[in-house]
């Protein structure tokens, strides 16, 4: 049974307020030391790209091939997570510089911009962990909660999660298309998804093409061995960031919900189900940078639009939330929640019997009646993503 069933609504209101307040608090602090933090970031970021392409450049030489492919394997995955993910959520439009703006930021990734904050920003943040709501869990691949009904294909997500992470940034590029609707569902067109495809290929055109033959093209003779390079480079970053993610989001503690639990969602239930749907891993600053700080996944999901550098100080206040209000807070180990994701991914691949309503870990109990009493007052509202 959930821990939502023990929660009355006035815990409900009071979270809400203390989240609220920490996230004003940040918000009004936000000054020169974010951007020099940003800048510095994404200065080191593109030193780390220039040596990674030269050192590839002198490919011939094992340890520069070596050397090269960490480096570039670093700059993609900086990129990617502390930089391009955080400013995509909104974390440095304040500053009013276009290149580090949401709107017009554009990343190391095959993914599109607009896309991304569509199924990330939007969907994912506003339904974090919402069967048939929020496309990542699973992505329409792979079965990660008990609550969805077993299919045969499933017995296949061990071998799926690992094509999944390998060819990460290219998933995550159709992620858009939802191709189930049209290879298993029938409910989308052929037409459809060509549609949607276009400005999808596009961008992975451009970056294939930078990738896999304008870098290779310049080192002459050495070809060969700068595509290998750029390939390790862009599997490790595939590969980091879908382990990183998939720690934050599917390890076996981790609740997910019923489509009910949003109608009439407040904002304080809305904070307590982010909490609940999330994980954090333990790590050296080394550690959190290479992640994005989505190591604090629970932050993130509470306060996505605060520069996440941050988050390792807000910790220890939502923890002491957490403490004060018998919520869990789920955090360990980077292996430990690895090993965990992996028993749940094992788990779910095999048939087993669906939980009835109220006793699954996603169908919280109790939810509708505390759900009544909150929104009986002028203050409830409608919650969405910050």
């Amino acid at each position: 049974m959930s821990i939502f069933s023990n929660l009355t609504a006035e815990q409900f209101e009071t979270i809400g307020q203390q989240l609220d307040e920490i996230r004003n608090r940040e918000l009004a602090d936000l000054g020169e030391k974010d951007e020099k933090y940003i800048r510095s970031v994404v200065k080191r970021q593109r030193q780390l790209e220039v040596a990674g392409r030269g050192l590839l450049m002198l490919g011939f030489l094992p340890p520069a091939w070596l050397a090269g492919v960490a480096c570039l394997s670093a700059s993609k995955i900086i990129d990617n997570m502390e930089v391009g993910h955080n400013v995509m959520h909104g974390q440095y439009d304040w500053m009013g510089d276009p290149n580090l703006n949401s709107r017009t930021f554009d990343w190391d990734n095959t993914c599109t911009n607009k896309n991304w904050k569509h199924t990330h920003n939007f969907e994912h943040h506003t339904y974090t962990n919402v069967l048939d709501m929020d496309h990542d869990i699973g992505y329409g691949l792979l079965r990660m909660s008990e609550d969805q009904k077993w299919e045969p294909r499933f017995l296949f997500n061990p071998v799926l999660s690992v094509i999944l992470a390998v060819f990460f940034q290219h998933f995550v590029a159709v992620q858009s298309l939802k191709l189930e609707d049209y290879l298993i569902n029938k409910t989308k067109s052929k037409e459809d998804i060509k549609a949607e495809f276009k400005p999808i290929w596009k961008k992975m055109r451009k970056q294939l093409a930078k990738d896999y033959l304008l870098f290779p093209a310049l080192a002459g003779p050495f070809a060969p061995l700068v595509f290998a390079g750029n390939l390790a480079a862009n599997v490790t970053r595939n590969l980091w960031s879908c382990v990183v993610i998939f720690n934050g989001h599917f390890p076996e503690a981790v609740e997910q919900f019923a489509e009910s639990v949003v109608e009439n969602e407040t904002r304080g239930q809305w904070y307590v189900r982010q909490m609940l749907g999330s994980a954090n891993f333990e790590g050296s600053r080394l550690m959190h940078l290479m992640s994005g700080n989505l190591s604090f996944q629970i932050e993130h999901h509470l306060f996505p639009d605060i520069p996440a550098h941050r988050y390792a100080r807000i910790s220890l206040e939502v923890q002491a939330i957490c403490e004060k209000h018998g919520l869990p807070y789920n955090t360990g180990s980077f292996i430990g929640q690895s090993i965990s994701t992996w028993k749940r991914i094992l788990k779910l691949s095999l048939p087993g019997k669906r939980k009835k309503d109220g006793q699954g870990p996603g169908l919280l109990k109790g939810w509708q009646a505390k759900a009544e009493s909150l929104t009986s007052t002028p203050e409830a509202k409608n919650c969405s993503a910050a």
